[in-house]
């Protein structure tokens, strides 16, 4: 099987499991709207992270031209929910610190479990 497909497969399995992960299981006072923001994210995050992007907050701002505190509460609910991993890094410049995030390493993992067969279905 060509590689470009099994990353199509890849991305659709991603794109399965955060659905599965966000609407199946809401977490407590959380609007349909927030979960689906946070699909929306997760699905640009990953596409960031395949590009080999830094996950700051302003490498999120420039790429979804949402404001500050629209990105910030949608990341804050996927590290809440364990979908993303906080660190704290240097900013560009240096001088100060910037959060920087990861798909965290369960999803990663559950993502893992999906592979892909030789005829090209996911097993």
């Amino acid at each position: 099987m060509t590689s470009a497909l099994k990353k199509q497969w890849h991305n659709l399995a991603f794109s399965g499991l955060i659905l599965h992960e966000i609407l199946d299981h809401p977490l407590e006072d959380e609007t349909p709207q927030a979960r689906l923001k946070q699909v929306g994210m997760m699905t640009i995050l990953y596409t960031m992270s395949q590009a080999h992007q830094k996950l700051t907050l302003s490498n999120i701002i420039d790429i979804t031209e949402l404001t500050r505190t629209g990105v910030k509460e949608t990341v804050d609910l996927l590290v809440k929910r364990g979908m993303l991993t906080e660190t704290m890094v240097k900013n560009s410049m240096g001088r100060g610190t910037a959060r920087q995030f990861e798909i965290s390493k369960g999803l990663l993992n559950k993502l893992s479990s999906f592979r892909v067969s030789q005829d090209g279905g996911l097993n």
